[in-house]
């Protein structure tokens, strides 16, 4: 069951798969702000999955994200999120991100509740209108 107040926490090692010259978002070696925020939303979906019925997922819808210092590849990365608002299916996350360091990154996320079957469709639907 969902619940206010839900938090979950993921740790991770930052690779050179993670950094800015591998996903093209820079040019140097450290943590790459798009890698930080699948990090962010691996996190919040993982926390509540185990929540909702066969039938239902989430899905992102929102973010806002303050990447506040930089991580080397080496460090280990710790995502600590915390469910603040449940509005039907509307789902918002506060998250902090830690590398060994500092605090990293900090913002809001929001997913939305979603029927997996009909969402997909609705995706699907997209090839036969192009």
């Amino acid at each position: 069951m969902l619940a206010m107040n839900q938090k979950a926490q993921q740790t991770m090692i930052v690779t050179q798969k993670e950094t800015a010259q591998q996903v093209e978002s820079g040019e140097l070696a450290v943590f790459a702000t798009p890698s930080l925020l699948a990090l962010v939303e691996k996190t919040a979906w993982q926390s509540i999955a185990s929540c909702l019925s066969a039938e239902q997922t989430t899905v992102g819808t929102n973010i806002v994200l303050d990447h506040l210092a930089p991580t080397p590849v080496g460090l280990q990365v710790t995502c600590h999120t915390n469910l603040t608002t449940i509005d039907r299916k509307r789902l918002v996350f506060s998250f902090e991100v830690y590398d060994e360091v500092d605090l990293i990154a900090k913002g809001t996320h929001e997913r939305f509740i979603v029927n997996r079957m009909q969402f997909s469709e609705k995706a699907q639907q997209k090839l036969h209108q192009k």
